[in-house]
């Protein structure tokens, strides 16, 4: 009996042992601190990771504020009332129909119209030259027709070159962001190469994205205009073949007569 109660209590001595050596090695673990997470505390906003893209940036950044300057420009002087009005059109057709032709020249001076710089050039040249027949008049309208479409042909393609230069741009960005990340991944510096190597693939990326996002909206800004600058000079071209006809119709009656009457009234 004596025998079964030491088994017992040596048993029992044995069971508390084991139960405090394993409360004594799970004790550190929970001792230890949660693993840190794997997510960065604070994330780049758009226009940091923009800031921090490399030098290109700052090319790619004044470039893209031309480029809004330019099509606000261009929405206020490219349409039809800074080319033909219907304004000007209806006063030139009443003037010219009463041979009025010094309240028309009055008039066309007064509107800024590429209409009524063609027919301000074709008075005054009439004016100065008394014996010129319609074909030199009409060379005169023509001439100046043709420098008024070549003027709004060369400031749409200005929009144009920017479509083409901000992509080279931002190419040139990110063969920088590329240097950058072969130069990490040459380099001595440890576990500190893969964040190198992270920033120059982002810095590429992001020139990259950068230049087209100017290039692309350039682009099509310069069809939209390109086609408004062809309808409006379609427009003024149909504007001063009216007002040769009407010219037309009246110089054989005023050939000899209408620029003597405008040099005495001027």
């Amino acid at each position: 009996m004596n025998r079964s109660a030491y088994h017992y209590e040596i048993s029992g001595m044995k069971t508390w042992v084991v139960f405090f050596a394993a409360l004594g090695s799970a004790s550190p673990l929970l001792a230890q601190e949660p693993t840190p997470a794997l997510v960065p505390q604070h994330s780049q906003t758009v226009l940091e990771t923009l800031f921090k893209a490399g030098p290109v940036m700052i090319p790619l950044f004044l470039l893209s504020i031309f480029f809004v300057a330019l099509v606000v420009v261009y929405f206020l002087t490219i349409r039809r009332g800074a080319v033909v009005s219907s304004g000007y059109m209806a006063t030139a057709d009443a003037l010219l129909r009463k041979r009025d032709y010094l309240g028309l020249l009055a008039v066309s001076n007064r509107h800024g119209e590429a209409i009524a710089r063609v027919v301000q050039k074709m008075l005054d040249f009439t004016t100065k030259n008394p014996h010129a027949d319609l074909q030199q008049v009409r060379e005169i309208a023509e001439t100046e027709g043709t420098r008024v479409a070549a003027s709004l042909n060369n400031r749409v393609i200005y929009l144009a070159d920017i479509g083409m230069i901000a992509p080279l741009l931002g190419l040139l960005g990110t063969v920088f962001g590329i240097i950058r990340s072969f130069g990490a991944l040459g380099s001595d510096i440890g576990s500190a190469r893969y964040a190198a190597l992270s920033r120059g693939i982002s810095e590429a990326l992001v020139n990259t994205a950068a230049g087209l996002a100017i290039g692309i909206p350039a682009m099509i800004c310069y069809a939209f205009f390109r086609g408004r600058s062809q309808k409006l000079i379609s427009e003024l071209e149909a504007a001063s073949t009216h007002v040769l006809a009407l010219l037309s119709l009246q110089y054989g009656k005023r050939a000899d007569r209408m620029p003597a009457l405008i040099e005495e009234e001027l």
